[in-house]
């Protein structure tokens, strides 16, 4: 495992949700998932839906759920501009899965207004 660290940012329009060291930084592309770790070429990616992960110093993963963005990568500085984000730890479950149900339904009883994409 490479344990180098880089600084990584994980900003919303709202906030600042992660500013710390970290080991690698693994997230949805809209291409395919992506790895970043220490030296990584500069890069700009842009993210799809799905979960990102942290290694933190302490080698313990941190997962957030993300809508879409930005990942920037330049001199060990990782900057994630995301739409939405949130931390696995503060993911309401209940919520979450009655929001899929109201989704799969309105796809389900879709009129000609809705947007299925």
């Amino acid at each position: 495992m490479y344990e180098k660290p880089f600084l990584l940012e994980i900003v919303a329009p709202e906030r600042v949700v992660y500013r710390n060291q970290a080991t690698s930084l693994t997230a949805p592309g809209v291409d395919g998932m992506f790895q970043v770790l220490y030296n990584h070429a500069p890069l700009l990616a842009q993210l799809g839906v799905g979960r990102v992960t942290v290694k933190t110093l302490e080698g313990k993963d941190t997962d957030f759920a993300v809508s879409g963005g930005f990942v920037e990568v330049r001199d060990n500085h990782v900057v994630v501009l995301v739409d939405t984000v949130e931390a696995a730890r503060e993911i309401d479950v209940n919520r979450a899965s009655a929001a899929r149900d109201r989704a799969w339904q309105r796809l389900h009883d879709r009129s000609q207004d809705i947007d299925v994409a």
